[in-house]
């Protein structure tokens, strides 16, 4: 099974014709990411202290069903894609809505800072089974070094 969070939305994350916000999809997928560092024993802060945290290239939305104001979603992280170094990585969310119908996807492509230097770097070896937990895609692919 996937890691999934069940939420509630609220009535901040709808627009004026009350269509659900396409930046409060994203905001749920965000908020799933970092509770699954939580879940895999290496809470976002835990990282930051060591002066990593992640970071996204690209944010892909594909929108499917309508939500409404007040309706219970599920939201899951998969793993899509890793780097051999677990530097890079994808995860593709699925939102899922009260009758348990897609209702959207979203797939991000990230990797981790160096808080400090502003560059790309490395996990600390402590960290190196932080995705190892994430249920991956069946379309799951090893990213290769310089692919996007």
């Amino acid at each position: 099974m996937s890691y999934q969070i069940e939420f509630n939305t609220k009535w901040s994350d709808f627009d004026p014709n009350h269509h659900m916000r396409h930046t409060a999809y994203n905001d749920y997928a965000a908020e799933v990411r970092i509770r699954y560092f939580s879940y895999a024993g290496f809470p976002v802060d835990e990282i930051a202290k060591d002066g990593i945290g992640p970071i996204l290239f690209t944010e892909y939305t594909s929108f499917r069903k309508e939500i409404h104001t007040g309706e219970k979603i599920i939201v899951n992280a998969k793993l899509l894609g890793l780097s051999e170094d677990k530097g890079k990585w994808k995860i593709r969310h699925e939102i899922l809505n009260e009758a348990g119908k897609l209702a959207a996807t979203i797939e991000v492509y990230g990797a981790w800072i160096d808080l400090h230097k502003r560059k790309l770097a490395l996990l600390p070896e402590k960290y190196d089974t932080l995705l190892d937990r994430m249920e991956k895609t069946e379309d799951f692919e090893w990213i290769k070094r310089g692919m996007k």
